[in-house]
């Protein structure tokens, strides 16, 4: 008799061992759930079975543990068929509905092995022997796995959800350990080669450790997907183990052998580099994710406002997901609101999302829950969400929230991680735009106070007007000439200052700009009208050249308003310190454009900083934060208009250029 030792070494008491502890760990993660209770018994049954097969190859009494294990394996198919039903939400280990024909059946094979026509009494290890019973035996327990194979392919064609992926993954995992046991036995039986007896035990582990695992785990995986995979990775490395080999038998004719191989490794590594995405691509595997992922950056680059970049991303989701319904829950005072919904920041859904960081009600369902856990899987039930996905540490700054798919299927693992990498895509899109709109508001608001000295000496001259008229109406009450006068001017004075401050609170308030066909001399001279009296303030001349004919574009009034003030501004200042002062605004026709022309008889710009001047933060001025420019640009970008400025020309000064598209993009 073999040490204790020995035994535990052994490949098939190891995988014993791993089989009982894979079980354990399934009736801890959820003793609740059927089918993690179905897994302990087969993982003991197994167990059972790899002792037995163990005790077959190493002990005294070989003839008899054969028998036993073959007894305890022909119950095996009524074990995965307890297992089938469990998938099935049939509930009862002792009152499911199909599996005793199985056992019985099972129970009959099993009294088969102890039988002289399964082993007859002469057979000597040296001298293996298997009777008709033996083959009988082989071809029963191949006929129950064929029907429990048929029967769960059915189920699984008529089953919908998280069921149809488990029973994809029981007949992936389960029968394919199976049917490989069985054939290493018939391999064995014929050639009497020990080594099939002994790959047994790892056979078993792999599938049915990996089966568990994927059915077990909280992470749902679909098992075309893992399929897929599979062939991937392994036409992978045999075309990389080819390629090496190849390479080896080249290059041993040019160097020696040692410095062979390892070239050839390194070409090997390379080649797997560089075949891998192809392989990927030839099996279909992440096209839809990586799609997307080009349509969300895409969508970031093109929008700017919030509003829309959000609605941008929501059609994006539903897409991706094929579901009617997608949120994107922002964080704001206290509260994670967006799509209808609404949670308080210390809530427990909240901070089960904060601890879980991504959830579906699969994962929920397969494993146990604390307090605010369950709160999170009834709020997922309560509002038909399908999987939901945190980011931004330990503040959720952004949480995702898809509703169930129209196909009913659950959210695989892949898709979970997909949504993960979109929700940090989306999250850092959402940041600079709310950024952008706050530095834009700041700038409007800069821009205002220059307009300050200038609106109050546009502001007093009417109001100048209206007093001198006003001292001298007592005196001339009864002239006709003077009172329509009066009237006349009053009204027009008025008028003026109503403009005036209406052009100032548009340029203060934060809006939304939306395109529309529009004349562009009448904004442009609005625009300069605000900067003149600044302008002759310092003793600058502004010319004006609108050749543009037509001038009709496709713009936001106000956001080219703003633009040209912000050029206008900029060339006011840098101007102030030259002997010769002057701004010029200019248009003309171009390429399906009207393009505006802002030059000025500055300094000029730096050719250092020329290439970052549309970027926040660049600026050569003492004061301000250098944003104008990149507002300007992500303003106008929005709105398909671009804007560049000159190469530096020494002795002349900068020169914008502004291109306002005539239709629509």
């Amino acid at each position: 008799m073999l040490g204790a030792e020995q035994v535990i070494l052994n490949p098939a008491a190891l995988a014993a061992l791993a089989a009982v502890a894979l079980g354990a760990f399934a009736l801890w993660a959820n003793p609740a759930r059927m089918i993690n209770r179905v897994f302990f018994t087969g993982s003991l049954h197994v167990a059972a079975w790899l002792l037995c097969l163990e005790l077959a190859l190493l002990g005294d009494g070989g003839v008899f543990w054969v028998r036993m294990a073959s007894a305890v394996g022909a119950f095996l198919p009524a074990h995965m068929w307890v297992l089938k039903e469990s998938v099935q939400r049939i509930e009862g280990f002792w009152h499911v509905r199909r599996w005793w024909p199985a056992g019985v059946f099972g129970a009959c094979l099993a009294v088969l092995c102890f039988t002289e026509w399964f082993i007859p009494g002469y057979s000597t290890p040296e001298n293996r022997i298997r009777g008709w019973g033996f083959f009988v035996y082989t071809g029963g327990v191949v006929a129950m796995y064929l029907v429990l194979f048929g029967q769960t392919l059915w189920q699984a064609r008529t089953t919908a959800g998280v069921r149809r992926l488990e029973l994809q993954v029981l007949l992936l995992g389960g029968c394919a350990a199976c049917f490989t046991v069985i054939a290493l036995m018939i391999a064995n039986a014929i050639t009497h080669n020990p080594g099939f007896i002994y790959l047994q035990p790892v056979v078993v582990l792999v599938f049915y450790g990996g089966t568990a695992w994927t059915m077990l785990t909280a992470r749902v995986f679909d098992a075309k997907h893992m399929l897929f995979l599979g062939m991937q990775k392994l036409c992978l490395a045999v075309a990389v183990a080819l390629f090496i080999w190849s390479a080896n038998e080249l290059l041993v004719m040019i160097v020696p052998q040692p410095l062979a191989f390892l070239i050839a490794v390194g070409l090997g590594l390379w080649f797997a580099a560089e075949a891998g995405p192809w392989f990927r691509q030839v099996f279909d595997l992440d096209q839809m994710g990586e799609s997307t992922r080009r349509a969300a950056f895409e969508a970031a680059r093109r929008e700017s406002r919030p509003e829309r970049l959000e609605e941008a991303f929501l059609l994006l989701l539903k897409s991706w997901a094929k579901s009617d319904r997608a949120m994107i829950l922002t964080c704001g005072e206290g509260r994670l609101r967006g799509g209808g919904l609404e949670l308080p920041l210390d809530g427990p859904v909240a901070s089960a999302l904060r601890h879980l960081r991504w959830v579906t009600p699969e994962r929920m369902a397969r494993q146990k829950l604390d307090v605010s856990e369950l709160e999170l899987q009834a709020f997922m039930e309560r509002e038909q969400v399908g999987v939901m996905v945190a980011c931004g540490g330990q503040g959720l700054s952004v949480v995702l929230a898809i509703g169930v798919p129209v196909t009913r299927r659950p959210f695989t693992y892949p898709q979970v991680a997909q949504l993960v990498e979109l929700s940090a895509i989306i999250e850092s899109a959402l940041e600079r735009s709310h950024y952008s709109v706050k530095a834009q508001h700041a700038e409007q608001l800069a821009t205002v106070g220059l307009l300050g000295a200038s609106l109050a000496h546009e502001i007093r001259n009417p109001l100048v007007t209206i007093k001198t008229f006003v001292q001298l109406l007592p005196h001339h009450h009864q002239d006709p000439a003077f009172r329509e006068k009066f009237f006349r001017l009053i009204s027009e004075e008025v008028s003026r200052i109503d403009r005036l401050t209406e052009q100032l609170l548009d340029l203060a308030t934060p809006r939304t700009y939306v395109a529309g066909e529009l004349e562009l001399h009448p904004v442009l001279h609005a625009s300069l009208e605000l900067v003149a009296a600044k302008a002759a303030d310092r003793h600058i001349t502004i010319t004006t050249d609108f050749q543009a004919r037509p001038d009709l574009v496709f713009t936001d009034a106000t956001a080219a308003k703003q633009v040209i003030l912000n050029l206008c501004f900029n060339a006011l200042q840098a101007v102030e310190e030259q002997e010769v002062r002057w701004v010029r605004v200019a248009t003309r026709n171009h390429e399906g454009a009207v393009q505006v022309v802002v030059e000025d008889s500055g300094p000029g710009i730096s050719p250092d900083i020329l290439p970052r001047l549309f970027q926040p933060f660049q600026s050569t001025k003492s004061t301000g934060f250098g944003l104008g420019l990149a507002i300007c640009s992500d303003i106008l970008a929005g709105l398909q208009a671009t804007i560049a400025v000159d190469p530096p020309v020494a002795g002349r000064g900068a020169t914008f250029r502004v291109n306002f598209p005539c239709q629509a993009s």
